[in-house]
């Protein structure tokens, strides 16, 4: 286990140091640029689903339990199935690198296309989930509470898919400022409308939680119109006339999918992983899921900081292969690569700290909080080698290389992580079940081989290229 740490350390350390004269000031400020509206996006984002689980508690907690079930369902399709369009970030990005903006309108129409194809799934699945909440054994009201809330939701998933198709193409060409706003309006609009739909307000029948859904729904569409209005007349897009019906164009529809795909499925690994840890606690206790649960909030928000930073690391890395210039992907990569690990240590310390008062912002049980913050302890480990493995999956994206990120991913997750995670957990087979704890060690050591492996295959991808770079200019 020390020579595992030695080694993923060392590749940490060696490759800033060894291409430091490559990292600027410069493009460091190029990355948070992008990084920090992405960021204010994400935390709108997650602001909602926070109104949306507050202001059903406060109408029944039967009506916030149907909430809290058709998120933990419909969230896992929504995050898979859109996360296919992230693709088309970083073929835009290629080719806005390559002054090719023409072919980028390709790219977008193709994406549509796809938004449309997967929203066709997303609504079947989210509509016929009925079987499922019995298998589960929810019945009674709570089951046609849960099924109204998903069949709300269904017709507003078109509208999301749609969003995140504008959302790809605006990211790849580096305009990352407008979803920012867009985030933030969609966060205005989300809590008038929770409002007047779950308590019956101005007319409108009360609905409850199913009325929270209806609001998601009215949000998803106003951020896919908010998406379409700002590609249909901002001077960056207007001459490209990009809200048209899309043309089918096979090769740019087929690439999308080919990176695509992987990026779908890497992500329904990473929360699956999570869903099958709670099931798996659900036998310890309620204070023992409330800990966990906090946790796994808190962190969940912490990550979004990483998960920000790679979103900016594909789109810069993306437009430097487009114009063919290799040095200047690594020195972002470089550059990447130092932000994520001083802003990791620094999280890390923070909720190292602050462990007691971050669970006490949650709770006002003394053995939940004891709990929590023993959890939020290891966690504050959890942050480094997460980082850096969000920011290598970042990078490859950039690259357009997400099929050995998948696998790896896989790896990580389910060969090293939830197996070691059980078996500390839940079986004395090593040491004596430790419980959530035991699950938590399980992923920082299924995220540090993920990370480890990940940069692997970053320095072997910027290596080949960098070679084919050399061998051409010969």
């Amino acid at each position: 286990m020390r020579s595992g740490f030695f080694i993923f350390v060392t590749l940490i350390i060696r490759s800033p140091l060894k291409y430091a004269s490559l990292c600027s000031l410069c493009e460091s400020r190029n990355i948070l640029a992008l990084a920090i509206p992405i960021l204010v996006a994400e935390l709108s984002k997650a602001a909602m689903g926070f109104v949306d689980t507050l202001m059903a508690a406060r109408y029944s907690a039967e009506d916030l339990a149907a909430v809290a079930l058709g998120s933990g369902i419909w969230l896992p399709v929504l995050i898979s199935l859109s996360s296919v369009l992230m693709a088309v970030t970083p073929m835009v990005a290629n080719h806005a690198g390559n002054h090719q903006l023409r072919r980028t309108r390709l790219i977008f129409h193709q994406g549509v296309l796809i938004a449309l194809c997967v929203s066709v799934l997303a609504w079947l699945i989210l509509r016929n989930m009925a079987p499922v909440l019995e298998m589960m054994q929810v019945s009674g009201s709570l089951k046609t509470k849960t099924l109204g809330y998903l069949e709300a939701l269904s017709w507003g998933v078109p509208g999301i898919m749609l969003y995140q198709a504008c959302r790809s193409y605006s990211e790849g060409l580096g305009k990352t400022k407008p979803l920012m706003k867009i985030g933030l309006f969609a966060l205005l609009c989300n809590i008038p409308l929770n409002y007047v739909l779950i308590y019956g307000k101005f007319g409108f029948p009360e609905l409850g939680g199913v009325g929270c859904g209806w609001a998601t729904t009215i949000v998803m569409w106003i951020m896919a119109l908010s998406g379409a209005a700002y590609l249909r007349y901002s001077r960056h897009f207007r001459q490209l006339n990009l809200i048209i019906w899309p043309r089918f164009k096979a090769s740019f529809f087929v690439n999308i999918l080919k990176i695509g795909v992987p990026i779908g499925f890497t992500m329904l690994i990473e929360v699956s992983m999570f869903s099958v840890i709670a099931l798996l606690i659900a036998r310890l206790g309620e204070q023992v899921i409330a800990a966990h649960q906090i946790t796994l909030s808190f962190t969940g928000m912490i990550f979004m900081i990483p998960l920000s930073i790679a979103m900016a690391l594909t789109i810069r890395v993306g437009q430097n292969i487009g114009r063919k210039d290799y040095h200047g992907a690594r020195a972002t990569a470089t550059s990447g690569y130092m932000i994520v690990i001083v802003t990791s240590i620094t999280t890390c310390t923070l909720i190292a700290l602050l462990s007691v008062p971050i669970a006490r912002l949650y709770t006002p049980d003394h053995d939940i909080v004891a709990l929590a913050s023993s959890l939020l302890l290891i966690a504050a480990v959890f942050q480094i080698p997460d980082a850096i493995q969000v920011a290598s999956a970042g990078l490859l994206r950039g690259h357009k290389d997400t099929a050995y990120p998948l696998l790896i991913v896989f790896t990580a997750y389910w060969v090293v992580g939830l197996p070691l995670g059980y078996t500390l957990g839940l079986t004395d087979l090593i040491t004596p079940a430790s419980g959530p704890r035991g699950f938590w060690l399980g992923m920082i050591a299924g995220l540090t081989v993920g990370a480890i492996l990940l940069l692997l295959r970053y320095r072997h991808i910027i290596k080949q290229q960098c070679h084919i770079s050399a061998a051409s200019s010969h």
